[in-house]
């Protein structure tokens, strides 16, 4: 019976993959702010392009796992702390060659925490207010907060911890590999470049947001929660379970994450014992909440605020009604669904509820099948396949002063604290930013083609290895079908991601050149 769950889960990850891949090749998925202002697009592919650039990454990718490969004879003790270092030193230098300051829900939290440390100002708790509507971000506004008191009142310390978050994700991603290879007699530390140099990551540490710590927690959760399975250790999954609430604390869709690692304790209750499977359940389910309680307990009893957070704060349903939208497919409505919760339900909960209910009935009603069936097709195909987690705003940036995007508007979002050549030729849509835009988005496509093949290889093994990472990106695909949506949000997915697909690129290379060309490999020594 286990058996039969495990196959059914891959062989709906290969559909949606597989659905991924074949739309790629007839619509690309963008977001380019400076060319089209807030707003997701799709399009007709670009053979033109799309073909030259799957060529050159593919050719370079072989000559980069060439490469790695004879790194085997060095031991991890060097290799590792040394790519990790090489990766923070060009992060540190994308942080200062694109000093993008804070735009949006970004220069929003930094505002708060500035004045809650300086002005002693919580007044944002109260109806109307920021965190009166969005109690989950109080979370970064501590953080910040904290930051903000004990280093210098600077983005680049932000930055710097962002970057170290980000390290901790690469190296995370190296051991849950590893942990997944138990046997492979390689060292693998092409995934630990892979992951060290992916690009959305390297920039998205200009986003002053929770997007990169949460990521960081959720990917040493799932770290855990495999050695747990694999070791039966209960610091093992007490460890997971810290780190998966103070993920969700940062970032409010561990729940995700939680169903996925429960049902993942469950698939192997055989080999890890019942009373076991109750226990680790048990601990996974009472520390979850233990932040947010933490926190609620202590804004009441500092009387911060007088009703419990959240009690009146904009309801689930408003997302639920931004994610139903014909014309935007999900992508956030403009002001519509706010304006429901602020104007017409003065900031209710209750009432706003009732009114988003109504809002979402008449558009289902409204709307044709076939509109519907278009809306979700082109929703899940623009979330999964634009690929750049929307690097070109928060993580590139853009001088606002210099022009308007011509979507909408206004200057465009995420100007600079200075500029500098290298700011200059990123300018607008220039042809510089368009070719990193296309390089994150075919890599993003041979990504996918990667992992196909490894579920497809898996399921032909019949071996389930990675039906842990395989709950959690299913856990995702299925949430944003009727969440708002943003490419963004599936960030905390890209450490899966990068992991499957190098799994599937070591498959095609060693059918390729190992196996039919006699390729030989360097030699493993212990180092």
């Amino acid at each position: 019976m286990s058996k039969v769950i495990h196959k059914t889960l891959y062989l709906i990850l290969v559909f949606f993959v597989g659905l991924f891949i074949v739309s790629s090749l007839f619509v690309r998925a963008q977001y380019n702010y400076g060319l089209y202002g807030d707003n997701p697009i799709m399009g007709t592919q670009q053979w033109g392009i799309f073909l030259p650039v799957i060529i050159l990454l593919l050719l370079t990718g072989i000559g980069l796992y060439r490469l790695c490969l004879r790194l085997n004879k060095y031991g991890p003790k060097v290799v590792v702390p040394l790519v990790l270092l090489c990766s923070m030193a060009i992060q540190i230098g994308i942080i200062f060659v694109f000093p993008r300051v804070p735009t949006d829900d970004s220069q929003t939290v930094v505002s708060l925490a500035m004045s809650m440390l300086y002005d002693q100002d919580y007044s944002s708790f109260e109806t109307g207010g920021y965190l009166h509507m969005f109690p989950f971000n109080f979370s970064i506004v501590l953080y910040l907060k904290t930051l903000l008191y004990l280093f210098p009142d600077n983005y680049l310390v932000i930055k710097l911890f962002n970057i170290l978050f980000s390290t901790v994700t690469t190296f995370m991603i190296y051991l849950i590999y590893k942990q997944l290879n138990p046997k492979s007699k390689e060292r693998d530390y092409g995934v630990l470049i892979f992951a060290a140099t992916y690009l959305p990551s390297l920039f998205l540490n200009n986003l002053i947001y929770n997007d990169v710590i949460a990521t960081a927690f959720l990917t040493s959760c799932l770290y855990f929660l495999l050695r747990f399975v694999r070791e039966k250790s209960w610091k093992a999954i007490l460890l997971a379970a810290i780190f998966l609430a103070i993920g969700n604390y940062f970032r409010s869709i561990g729940a995700i994450v939680l169903i996925a690692a429960i049902l993942y304790i469950l698939l192997n209750m055989r080999g890890i014992g019942f009373k076991k499977v109750l226990g680790s359940i048990a601990v996974l389910a009472i520390l979850f909440n233990v932040p947010g309680w933490t926190q609620n307990a202590v804004l009441q009893s500092t009387g911060v605020a007088s009703e419990p957070v959240g009690e009146n704060s904009a309801p689930v349903y408003m997302w639920l009604n931004m994610g139903i939208n014909l014309e935007r497919f999900g992508f956030w409505d403009n002001m519509e669904s706010y304006q429901i919760y602020q104007r017409q339900a003065n900031y209710n909960k209750a009432d706003s509820t009732e009114l988003f209910k109504q809002e979402i009935e008449s558009k289902l009603s409204e709307a044709s099948v076939s509109d519907l069936i278009q809306m979700y097709y082109i929703k899940i195909i623009w979330t999964w396949t634009e690929g750049t987690y929307q690097m070109d705003r928060y993580g590139i940036g853009n001088e606002s002063a210099s022009g308007m995007g011509r979507g909408r508007a206004g200057g465009i979002a995420g100007s600079y604290s200075y500029t500098n050549g290298v700011t200059d030729l990123f300018q607008g849509d220039s042809i510089y930013r368009t070719a990193v835009l296309w390089v994150v988005y075919v890599m993003n496509f041979m990504m996918y083609c990667f992992i196909f093949v490894r579920l497809v290889r898996g399921i032909r093994a019949k071996q389930y290895d990675e039906v842990s990472l395989i709950l959690v990106i299913l856990g995702f695909i299925g949430f944003y079908i009727l969440w708002e949506i943003k490419s963004r949000y599936i960030y905390p997915v890209y450490p899966l991601l990068i992991v499957l697909s190098y799994m599937g690129f070591k498959d095609v290379y060693e059918m390729m050149f190992h196996r039919k060309l006699g390729w030989g490999r360097p030699s493993l020594r212990k180092g």
